[in-house]
């Protein structure tokens, strides 16, 4: 065996040195990984879900909120997400104002695209329709103004507010996203408010089921949100 195990060192030592000496290099993959079967191709790219108690996964284990169904749901579709949850229970429209600038300086890198949730608890508390859009278009206003593109959840009212309330509110998201081109979802909790099965106790917060349907029925507004591949964005 001694003979065979040295004729095998020498054809391989023959192949190296046709090679110039060096095993040749296997050519970079371009997909990045697999998710349930689906190559997930191109680079990273960063969403920041940015709301108050619908995107912090209120009554939920870790893994079922809105935010992480939705990059489970990106991935499976071969987008390269990573979505970072940025929501706040109870949060106001005029609290998340005032922490969004804080909230984009401290993430890592300028996302690609910002999922605007706010509002609810501006219903809840009988807020005046004009200062929830002035909280909103400010909002808004300060995206655009550091070019990062925007998708806006939008909510509705209830008629026990009154016509008039009604009226006001749920026109200010169709208005402020035609105002600052941003995307629309134009009532976020549309496949879940009227299903007491997909609502938790509370009939305010989706259950984990409920989050899947939400998630399967905005993954595609998402989706055609992000910016293309091919753009490129100055740091």
């Amino acid at each position: 065996m001694h003979w065979l195990r040295l004729s095998l060192i020498c054809v391989f030592g023959m192949a190296l040195a046709a090679c110039g000496g060096e095993a040749p290099e296997p050519e970079p993959a371009e997909t990045q990984a697999i998710a349930d079967g689906v190559p997930i191709i191109g680079p990273e790219q960063h969403i920041l879900a940015f709301g108050d108690s619908l995107f912090a996964g209120y009554g939920l284990e870790d893994g079922e909120s809105y935010p992480a169904r939705l990059e489970a749901s990106l991935r499976a579709r071969g987008i390269n997400a990573l979505v970072t949850n940025a929501g706040v229970s109870g949060d106001t429209s005029a609290a998340g104002l005032q922490r969004l600038a804080f909230t984009l300086d401290n993430q890592p890198q300028v996302p690609d695209l910002v999922i605007v949730e706010l509002g609810g608890n501006d219903l809840l508390r009988s807020i005046p329709p004009e200062e929830t859009r002035a909280n909103l278009s400010a909002i808004l206003e300060e995206l655009q103004r550091r070019e990062i593109p925007t998708l806006l959840m939008g909510m509705r009212a209830p008629p026990n507010l009154g016509a008039n309330f009604q009226q006001s509110f749920d026109m200010l998201y169709p208005e402020l996203a035609a105002e600052y081109g941003a995307a629309l979802v134009p009532f976020f909790l549309e496949p879940v408010y009227d299903k007491p099965d997909l609502m938790q106790d509370d009939k305010i917060h989706p259950t984990a089921r409920g989050i899947e349907e939400l998630v399967a029925a905005t993954a595609d507004n998402v989706a055609q949100a992000l910016p293309d591949e091919s753009d490129e964005r100055e740091q």
